[in-house]
């Protein structure tokens, strides 16, 4: 297809869509409920190699204000694509014509879409009306449909032909051509889907018959006589029904009542494939018969594949959107600025690895402390000797073997006084695919000095330092974010954990000269490679002083430099601290590079002040102009008086009217607004939850049920959320009781359900000392 003609400025946008393009659009609203302009944008966006962060943030007059999770659900809709497909295979092997594209054309979902298609796949068996419309039956059915009274089925017998030797076999061939009509015929399909509509219509799992004796079945017990009515089970149950029946523990199956067969038949029969004309009694009976097997042959396993297609996607789509939302909330865990962190990896045989960090993340001294051995008073002295000699006064413990006895350590020590005159507090972080990470090249080429047990250690204290730099590291699946993740298409699950990482790192923003090679692939328009070489040009060369010099890095195009401009900075003080560092190491170099196939002469070397801000380079012309309006200079970006000038223009003149006046649209004004205000190092994950510091630990056992406690949201699953309240097990809130009243008006959106990092108020409703299980129930999200 070809892409439209654009026209796009600072004012408006306009769209001119060629014909061919039409039905995709359309297809595409009604499947997602989004109106059709937008998606007519969407779709020129995404063929333009526009990513999602940069539509999201620089785009949104053509987006609708959609935020990021929209788009993606616009994005992931193939079924349009598959459609336009198939029509053109069709119509090259000479099988389209208008009935049939119409039919497909219509098609709401892939099984209804294959199910029109299969017939004509190449290789694929000749179905059974196929065989009987290459027999040249098809007219006969025809003429009993509009002319029973001129069907003389005997006529149409040749002996010694297959498939016409007797008047059985013609009648058959008959009745086969009716079923297949009737089955895809969009009508009909309708009729029968507001039947089952209306119905009681169940998914029912058993114990299967042939399965075999495994460890796993004890898991599925709540499935071996379970039914749902079709609109009211829920995801995680399809998904453990499913995945129980490939383990060939459970048969699953779909049940239709008789009252559709028979009413959908009665339809049919009186209705929509009744006779134009008064016909024998024959003829009714072959129409009956026809109707019969078409429903029992073709519409009932069509059913039945569609209703579990769309449990099955149903499901997947909530479990993927659950891994998105935790993802995204434990990126945007505020960092902890400005203090020496310890990091422990706990353990009992091996010991406790420990790694003290500066500020910035540097390591300053890794160690093995056998904290729980006999011996435990030298250990401690040690400890005690490390905090003090680093001023270190945050300790950040992994939860894994060995984290509650170390926790229980710490906090003694901590009453004791021991680390006095230090104010010592400790939290407990999630440590899931630290030791993966620990054993990556990754890890080898960032500390190859290092035992792999200390880098993890390391990785543990800098995840609180900076969540969003450090877990970029590592594959969102291995950060316990989710479940169900086995049962989901791996494809569309890290697809979807790869935008919202790129999303994160875009929307937080990253400083070009400090930030590692890691973090920067994943900004928005660059990639490993781009990473690589932009690594390369600043060991090279220096510094960047400015956006603009992007343009000389190998393998940074037009595009690529659009897409990634406004989420890159250059901070003036850490662009101050790497030249000073660059020119006593290196003074011959100069500023800039002339590689080939890349012209310098115009580009500039001088610091922009907007580069440091999230304001496009596209629109510096505008914030130029605006800063001028206000008499202000570059220079005050951030300060408190330009932010005040700022703030005094726009309430003088709404910002629609500011925006025509700059020549302008509103979305772009207010970004450009918001870049000039905001402080400098502006981080937007600064308004957001830090890890949670304490000095003293609680046991199960103190708990009492109606206790009211605080605590912190560690992870969701599809059946609730599971909340840390101090006590070394999570515990569970049943999403039954997370209700919309007890949420804040910000958190009943689509995509901003309790994830990770929440604080909540919860009351203690059970306590399982022997399972390890505790009951909660929400009473509210603390602000």
């Amino acid at each position: 297809q070809k892409k439209p003609a654009v026209e796009r400025d600072n004012k408006h946008v306009t769209v001119y869509l060629s014909k061919d393009m039409v039905p995709f659009p359309n297809l595409l609203s009604t499947m997602t409920v989004v109106e059709r302009w937008v998606c007519v944008n969407i779709v020129k966006l995404l063929r333009e190699e526009n990513t999602v962060p940069f539509m999201v943030r620089y785009r949104k007059d053509m987006i609708n204000h959609m935020d990021a999770d929209a788009v993606r659900d616009v994005q992931l809709v193939h079924l349009s694509k598959k459609t336009q497909s198939v029509i053109q295979t069709l119509r090259k092997d000479g099988f389209l014509n208008a009935e049939l594209e119409n039919n497909l054309q219509s098609c709401r979902s892939l099984d209804e879409l294959d199910h029109m298609y299969s017939p004509y796949k190449k290789g694929s068996k000749l179905s059974k009306a196929r065989r009987a419309r290459d027999l040249g039956l098809e007219e006969a059915a025809v003429i009993l449909l509009n002319r029973p009274n001129d069907l003389v089925i005997q006529s149409w017998v040749k002996p010694g032909s297959e498939g016409l030797s007797s008047l059985e076999e013609v009648t058959t061939g008959v009745k086969h051509i009716l079923a297949d009509m009737i089955a895809k015929d969009p009508e009909s399909l309708a009729y029968i889907r507001t039947l089952c509509g209306n119905s009681f219509v169940t998914i029912q799992s058993s114990v299967s018959k042939v399965h075999k004796k495994t460890r796993d079945i004890d898991k599925f017990h709540l499935y071996f006589d379970f039914t749902r009515h079709i609109q009211r089970i829920q995801a995680h149950q399809t998904l453990a029904i499913y995945r129980g029946e490939s383990l060939k523990i459970l048969t699953v199956k779909v049940n239709i009542p008789d009252s559709v067969k028979s009413d959908f038949t009665r339809w049919c029969i009186n209705c929509r494939w009744r006779p134009k004309m008064l016909g024998r009694p024959s003829d009714t009976k072959i129409i009956g018969d026809a109707v019969e097997d078409a429903y029992k042959r073709l519409i009932l396993p069509l059913l039945t594949r569609s209703y579990r297609t769309k449990l099955s996607a149903t499901a997947e789509k909530e479990s993927i959107d659950m891994f998105v939302r935790n993802l995204r909330q434990r990126l945007l865990v505020s960092p902890i600025r400005g203090s020496v962190i310890m990091g422990v990896d706990p353990g009992f045989t091996h010991g406790c690895k420990i790694a003290v960090l500066s500020p910035t993340s540097h390591i300053l001294h890794t160690d093995v402390l056998y904290l729980h051995r006999p011996g435990q008073r030298t250990e401690a002295d040690r400890l005690r000797h490390l905090v003090l000699k680093y001023s270190c006064n945050k300790v950040v413990i992994g939860n894994g073997t060995a984290c509650r006895e170390t926790e229980a350590f710490f906090a003694d020590l901590i009453s004791r006084g021991l680390f006095q005159p230090l104010d010592v507090s400790y939290c407990i972080t999630n440590e899931a695919g630290s030791s993966i990470y620990s054993v990556s090249p990754e890890a080898v080429k960032e500390m190859p000095e290092l035992d792999p047990n200390l880098r993890s250690a390391v990785s543990i204290g800098r995840r609180v330092q900076d969540p969003l730099a450090e877990l970029v590291k590592i594959d969102p699946k291995h950060i316990g974010i989710g479940t169900y993740q086995h049962d989901v298409q791996p494809g569309a699950l890290k697809a979807a954990l790869d935008g919202v990482v790129q999303e994160c790192v875009s929307f937080v923003g990253v400083d070009i000269n400090i930030c590692s090679e890691t973090l920067m692939r994943h900004v928005s328009g660059l990639n490993a490679g781009r990473a690589r070489s932009i690594v390369e040009w600043r060991e090279k060369n220096g510094p960047f002083f400015n956006r603009e010099q992007l343009r000389l890095v190998k393998g940074m195009g037009p595009k690529s430099f659009q897409q990634c401009a406004g989420f890159i900075r250059i901070n003036p003080h850490n662009l101050h601290r790497s030249s000073v560092s660059c020119d006593s190491a290196a003074p011959e170099k100069p500023a800039v590079k002339k590689s080939k196939g890349k012209a310098a002469t115009n580009i500039p070397s001088t610091p922009n002040p907007l580069d440091q801000t999230s304001i496009h380079p596209e629109s510096y012309h505008v914030a130029e102009k605006l800063v001028s309006l206000v008499g202000g200079s570059m220079g005050q970006i951030g300060s408190e008086g330009l932010r005040r000038c700022v703030e005094t223009q726009v309430q003088a003149s709404c910002l629609e009217h500011l925006a025509r006046t700059l020549d302008t649209i509103p979305e772009t004004l207010q970004l450009i607004v918001e870049g000039l205000t905001q402080p400098p190092g502006f981080d937007i994950r600064q308004g957001f939850e830090q890890a949670d510091f304490k000095r003293g630990v609680v046991s199960m056992r103190d708990l009492q049920v109606g206790a009211v406690l605080t605590g912190r949201v560690e992870n969701t699953a599809l059946f609730g959320a599971f909340v840390d309240i101090g006590v070394g097990k999570s515990g569970l809130i049943h999403k039954s009781n997370i209700t919309a009243d007890r949420l804040p008006p910000s958190k009943r959106g689509r995509s901003l359900f309790l994830g990770p990092g929440e604080r909540v108020e919860v009351r203690v409703l059970n306590v399982d000392p022997q399972r390890g299980r505790i009951g909660l129930d929400l009473l509210r999200v603390l602000q």
